[in-house]
C-alpha cells in the first residue's frame, strides 16, 4: 500500500511504524499528524487553522509517532447533559468541559485551592494552565506533567519559551503555538502563581509501561492516541504507543486518568543501561543531574514516571538544540549521539519509575 503514496509520505508512514506496512486509515492520520495544522490545544478542541510543515527533516532519528494530531477528528456533541468521572460526586456539562478559561476539578480534596491563573485562566491570551495541564498537573501524552516539577523550574521554561529560547523541533502543532503564545501573554505574577501551585503537587504515578511486540491497532483523537474498538494488532515496530486506559475520563479531563505506555520487548533493560552507565560514553548517567531515582534535584526536574511520548519529543528538541534555554548546554552532550532506538529505550525506562 505505502507504494500508492507520494514517496515522501510512504518513508513517513514507514518510519512511523517501523517498517511494516499499514492500512489507509492509519495512513492518512499519519500523514495528519506530520503535515498538521494550528489548532487548540485540549483534548476537546474546536479550531483548525492554516497547514504547518516540519520544522525538522524525517530521518531514522526523527520520532514520528511522538507527533500525532489529526485537526478533523471530530468530537461528539454537545447533548446538554452533566458529566461525571468515578470516584467524584461533582458534575460538569461538555460546554463547560470545553471552556479553556475553565478547568474540571473532580477531586478538590486532593489539591489545595487553585490560584485563578491555574483555575480560569486570562481572557483572551491567557487560557486556564489547569484546562490543558489538569487540575493537579498531571498533564497527558500531548503535553508536560508539571507537578512537583519546582516552581523555579517552571518559571524558567516559561521565560525561555517567552524569549524564544525554548522552541520545538516537530511539527508545529496546536499545544506548541498554545503554549508559546500563552507565555508571551502571562505576567510575571501569573506565572509565579502557578509555578508555585504545581510545584507544591505530589506528583501521581499514573503511567504503566507495557513491553509486547504487538499493540491494538490505533487512532489519533485530534492529539494523543486511543485504541480502535475491534480493530485487531498489529506490530509495535520502532515506537511508543501511550494511551488512556479509559478514553472518557481522560477526555472529561480527571486528573486521576491512567495510561499504558506500550514499548518494544527490551526497552526496560537498555534503557536502565544507558541511564546508569552512559553505555561507554553514548550518553551520561542520568543521576548525576536528575537525582537518585531521576526525581530531580533543587532546580533540575525530575523525570522519573512522566509521559515518555513527552521525554521523547523533549531528547528530540534538545538534539536538534530547539531547547537553547539555560539547560541546552547541559543536554547536549547527553544527547547527541542517542539514537531512535536509545531515545525510546531510555523513555521507557524512565516512565517505568515511581515519580
Amino acid at each position: 500500500m505505502l507504494e500508492k503514496l507520494p514517496k515522501r509520505l510512504a518513508v513517513i508512514c514507514a518510519i512511523a511504524r517501523g517498517g511494516h506496512a499499514i492500512n489507509r486509515p492509519a495512513v492518512a492520520l499519519a500523514a495528519l499528524a506530520i503535515f498538521g495544522v494550528v489548532g487548540c490545544g485540549a483534548a476537546f478542541a474546536q479550531k483548525s487553522g492554516p497547514a504547518s510543515a516540519p520544522t525538522a527533516p524525517v530521518s531514522d532519528s526523527f520520532p514520528t509517532w511522538a507527533y500525532p494530531w489529526a485537526p478533523d477528528f471530530k468530537v461528539p456533541p454537545d447533548n446538554g447533559g452533566a458529566t461525571h468521572v468515578p470516584d467524584s460526586t461533582a458534575s460538569f456539562t461538555v460546554t463547560q468541559e470545553r471552556d479553556l478559561f475553565f478547568v474540571p476539578d473532580w477531586h478538590p480534596g486532593d489539591h489545595a485551592p487553585m490560584p485563578d491563573i491555574v483555575a480560569r485562566g486570562r481572557r483572551p491570551d491567557v487560557r486556564a494552565c489547569g484546562s490543558c495541564h489538569r487540575a493537579e498537573g498531571t498533564g497527558g501524552p500531548e503535553n508536560a506533567s508539571l507537578a512537583g516539577l519546582s516552581a523555579t523550574y517552571i518559571a524558567q521554561q516559561m521565560a525561555d519559551f517567552k524569549s524564544g529560547a525554548r522552541k520545538f523541533a516537530g511539527p508545529q502543532e496546536g499545544p506548541v503555538l498554545t503554549m508559546i503564545a500563552i507565555a508571551k501573554a502571562a505576567t510575571d505574577a501569573e506565572v509565579q502563581a502557578a509555578a508555585a501551585y504545581f510545584s507544591a503537587l505530589k506528583p501521581k504515578p499514573i503511567i504503566k509501561v507495557v513491553e509486547t511486540d504487538t499493540v491494538s491497532v490505533t487512532q489519533i483523537a485530534r492529539f494523543f492516541y486511543t485504541t480502535v474498538a475491534n480493530g485487531g494488532t498489529e506490530p509495535i515496530g520502532r515506537r511508543i504507543v501511550e494511551v488512556p486506559v479509559d478514553l472518557e475520563q481522560f477526555e472529561h479531563r480527571d486528573s486521576r486518568s491512567r495510561f499504558t505506555a506500550y514499548v518494544p520487548i527490551g526497552s526496560i533493560a537498555r534503557g536502565e543501561a544507558l541511564a546508569k552507565t552512559g553505555a561507554s560514553g553514548k550518553t551520561i548517567p542520568c543521576a548525576g543531574c536528575h537525582g537518585p531515582g531521576l526525581n530531580g534535584i533543587g532546580a533540575i526536574p525530575g523525570i522519573a514516571g512522566r509521559s515518555p511520548s513527552y521525554i521523547v519529543r523533549q531528547i528530540y528538541n534538545f538534539q536538534q538544540q530547539a531547547r537553547n534555554g539555560s539547560a541546552g548546554a547541559l543536554m547536549m552532550p547527553v544527547v547527541e549521539k542517542l539514537s531512535h532506538d536509545d531515545m525510546i529505550a531510555l523513555a521507557a525506562y524512565v516512565s517505568s519509575l515511581q515519580p
